[in-house]
């Protein structure tokens, strides 16, 4: 089974769990992505697959590429990514991932590229608590003294200062998979995302919790129930 597939963020809803719970969710279209190349760690040092997903036309394709794509026999993909594999599995070019790779109940990771929110003040950037609002005060929201003159006579590296916010490569982990629709390409997600909708998305196995495939209310009762028994245990030894 391979550890990732590419997906496009198609938006937001919310379903019923079957505990009554109304969540929020979010729609991806996932796959199919097709191998374009296999990496071995004897050939390139590492192991790994790379797919492509979403095809294109040819004019928007530059020629080195449209070569490469000829040459495989497959159409011309617009996103194209690497997934890190295991040297123990086994994949083929032309090989296609769909979304069933996941179930319901999986923990993945998934990476996105935040909403970029152009030029923005610190207090929304760095959530500072602003100035005084009173007695005359004009220095609401302004950055305010960032240095002095003498010692050390510049402004320290790294100070949080007004900038441009968002647009970065954001990954949330642990989300939980509600639901997989194999005939439609769709996989739907507990919670948000990130990025803008119809964003590339890479959707992973979960790192820290890649054996889990139960809700997480269930990881928290076990770490709950864990932890009483670990306070129950050092009672009893005080006494």
């Amino acid at each position: 089974m391979a550890l990732g597939i590419l997906g496009r963020k198609k938006g937001m809803t919310q379903v019923f769990r079957d505990d009554g719970r109304v969540v929020p969710v979010t729609v991806v279209e996932a796959g199919p992505c097709t191998v374009l190349q296999v990496k071995t760690k004897a050939k390139d040092g590492y192991e790994a697959v790379q797919i492509g997903f979403c095809d294109r036309k040819e004019k928007g394709v530059t020629k080195p590429e449209l070569g490469k794509f000829k040459k495989l026999k497959i159409a011309p993909k617009r996103f194209v990514r690497e997934i890190r594999t295991t040297a123990d599995q086994k994949y083929e070019v032309g090989q296609e991932f769909k979304a069933d790779i996941f179930a319901a109940g999986d923990a993945v990771d998934v990476t996105g590229t935040s909403i970029g929110k152009g030029f923005q003040g610190g207090m929304k950037r760095w959530h500072w608590k602003g100035g005084k609002e009173t007695h005359g005060s004009t220095s609401h929201r302004r950055p305010g003294s960032i240095g002095s003159t003498t010692t050390p006579g510049r402004v320290i590296r790294g100070h949080n200062l007004p900038g441009r916010m968002g647009g970065d490569t954001v990954t949330t982990q642990n989300i939980e998979v509600v639901k997989v629709d194999l005939e439609n390409n769709i996989i739907v997600l507990e919670g948000s995302v990130p990025g803008p909708d119809n964003s590339l998305l890479i959707i992973r196995k979960a790192k820290k919790l890649a054996k889990a495939k139960i809700p997480q209310l269930v990881i928290m009762k076990e770490k709950k129930e864990k932890s009483k028994k670990e306070s129950g245990g050092k009672k009893e030894a005080k006494k």
